[in-house]
């Protein structure tokens, strides 16, 4: 397995999961001899409604049948075998929770698997706090619950080449136990000062970057991991997302992007070793809006290649794809996906 890529932010709204479709699609049409999986790791499981067929496709259905089966084939049958196995992988068939998109969503590339989400988490999330904060003489508990992921990746290791896992907006032990397995970040962001805040909030949360004490550095996500000997996932790519056309020079949204710049120059300049990339320019990539060709490509469960022009319907609306802006959104993703 070579590489693992998270999608995460701890504010919602930046566009993650959107950004994520297109971009695992992207990826694996332009690197089609390479064997993918996705983890879906956020309760709401939008990732894997997009690629299970969208809205107007029937993917909230089969998805809702992935919950259903028996084992769940979702992340949340996977936590359920390891609730009573907590500190220890017990024997399991990783296919009983993984499922193929392209199966029941014919525009998904075939060198795609998914093990979906499942609003589960949520339920599971005290129990899974409460297994990592017990006190066991001679084990680390956090630590191996935190390695929950990482230990069923580890089974399937030699079946694929790169992982993508989609998080949660937030810092819960699921979302922890998702960074833990991952080597390599991807945080969208959007011009607004929120997601300045939300970006350093991230490099707080993992990397312990401006504690508002020290008494909070031997409890931080990082402390704890690098204790352990384990490698934390680095800063690969900042997606300066759902920009539009009236984010020129001298708007309020290119300040605020600006002082995103600057913030991760800084950093760059200062902690060096929690990025994956040397000069700014390299770590950002804009991604304008895709307005209604996005409404569209989500509704369907369609990546962008497999989006035509043209009049469509979608919730018995009829809407107008122009090629104008299917094109702009075939090249942002394009540049992103490049970046890879």
């Amino acid at each position: 397995m070579d590489i693992r890529y998270a999608f995460w932010n701890n504010k919602g709204g930046t566009g993650k999961t959107s950004l994520a479709f297109q971009a695992i699609s992207g990826y694996a049409e332009l690197h089609p001899t390479k064997r993918i999986l996705v983890v879906d790791m956020c309760p709401q499981a939008n990732l894997s409604e997009l690629m299970l067929g969208g809205l107007n496709n029937n993917g909230s259905t089969r998805l809702l049948q992935q919950q259903q089966i028996a084992p769940r084939r979702t992340v949340g049958g996977y936590f359920q075998a390891r609730l009573p196995s907590p500190y220890s992988m017990p024997q399991i068939n990783p296919s009983d929770y993984l499922t193929h998109p392209i199966t029941v969503n014919h525009s998904m590339p075939p060198n795609i698997h998914l093990m979906c989400g499942d609003p589960l988490l949520e339920l599971q999330s005290n129990a899974v706090n409460t297994l990592a904060n017990n006190q066991i003489p001679g084990t680390d508990a956090w630590i191996k619950v935190v390695d929950w992921l990482n230990d069923f990746l580890g089974v399937v290791q030699n079946n694929y080449d790169t992982v993508f896992i989609d998080c949660n907006p937030s810092f819960s032990m699921y979302t922890q136990i998702a960074l833990a397995a991952s080597s390599l970040l991807v945080l969208p962001v959007m011009a607004d000062d929120s997601s300045r805040r939300a970006l350093q909030n991230a490099f707080s949360l993992v990397y312990g970057l401006q504690l508002p004490s020290a008494i909070y550095a031997a409890y931080a996500f990082g402390t704890k991991l690098t204790n352990a000997g384990r490698t934390l996932p680095k800063v690969h790519l900042i997606a300066k997302n759902r920009l539009t056309q009236y984010m020129g020079a001298a708007s309020a949204y290119s300040a605020v992007l600006g002082a995103i710049d600057h913030d991760v120059t800084q950093l760059l300049l200062s902690h060096p070793h929690i990025f994956n990339f040397a000069m700014p320019q390299d770590g950002f990539v804009e991604v304008r809006d895709f307005q209604t060709t996005g409404v569209v490509a989500f509704a369907k469960g369609l990546p962008f290649s497999r989006l035509g022009t043209g009049r469509q319907s979608v919730n018995g609306q009829r809407i107008d794809i122009k090629l104008e802006y299917l094109e702009n959104a075939r090249n942002a993703m394009a540049r992103l996906v490049a970046k890879l």
